[in-house]
């Protein structure tokens, strides 16, 4: 049997609904397509299939979907190598958090213990390909991050999504991005210099860089238009005394008149 490619797999398969599948029977996966009848082992398998391009092309592709489902398309003999790399993915290397299509967390996921216990040790965000959102709570509490450097194609970063960050101290953000969720950044208190010039952003959210008590720079685009209300809030070292840190377009004309 000649070796199948990424290609052969993802031409004659189609990932299934999530929902329609119901316990471990594959049978309604494989039925009435090419793989149903393939029951010999990969020219290429176990570890050493795990280092080639191929399994790196079927990895990415599968993780963009409901991953654990979209792995049950693959030959059974690829089941188990893929479903342990999947694990590595599902429980992140302590120091690590990774951020991934649909990865919106909830508050209550958010503020449980084992998930705070474990945000205290990330010191490093790892962004998958081919997303445009850092999710809702996505970081929250990180309080050992130093250093975020948001790829190309991200358009948004959700609601609280680096929250209590208290040792962030760099951000890079990339062009694409549009909107910057309530909540945010606030309460990076180590934050000191913010540059949104070279991005496309167009809203800030209600204190998105609220209690960022260090903040003392911050350059802002021609397409910043629209405000959630107290974005800059208790950021007294931004803007002269003169100026209401909570008049969102005050602060901003007095940002762009510096630039």
């Amino acid at each position: 049997m000649s070796k199948r490619t990424s290609e052969d797999i993802t031409s004659v398969i189609e990932i299934p609904d999530p929902n329609s599948l119901d316990g471990d029977d594959d049978s309604e996966v494989f039925e009435g397509s090419e793989l149903d009848s393939v029951d010999e082992t990969p020219a290429v398998g176990g570890d050493d299939f795990m280092h080639t391009d191929d399994f790196r092309r079927l990895f990415v592709a599968f993780v963009m979907v409901d991953t654990l489902v979209a792995m049950r398309c693959l030959d059974r003999k690829w089941h188990k190598v893929v479903e342990k790399k999947l694990a590595e993915v599902e429980d992140e290397p302590i120091g690590e958090i990774i951020v991934h299509g649909g990865n919106d967390i909830s508050e209550g996921e958010a503020v449980s213990g084992a998930r705070e216990e474990r945000m205290e040790q990330v010191t490093k965000v790892v962004f998958l390909l081919n997303i445009t959102k850092v999710g809702d709570h996505a970081c929250w509490y990180a309080t050992n991050l130093v250093i975020v450097d948001i790829p190309e194609g991200i358009t948004s970063i959700g609601e609280a999504s680096f929250l209590s960050c208290s040792t962030l101290k760099d951000i890079y953000f990339p062009k694409s991005l549009i909107s910057i969720g309530m909540f945010s950044f606030q309460y990076c208190s180590n934050l000191e210099e913010v540059d949104l010039l070279h991005t496309n952003v167009q809203e800030l959210g209600f204190k998105a860089f609220g209690d960022c008590t260090s903040l003392r720079m911050m350059k802002v685009p021609d397409s910043l238009q629209k405000f959630g209300g107290r974005v800059f809030y208790e950021c007294e070292k931004l803007v002269p005394s003169y100026i209401n840190v909570n008049d969102d377009n005050a602060v901003v004309a007095y940002l762009r008149s510096i630039q």
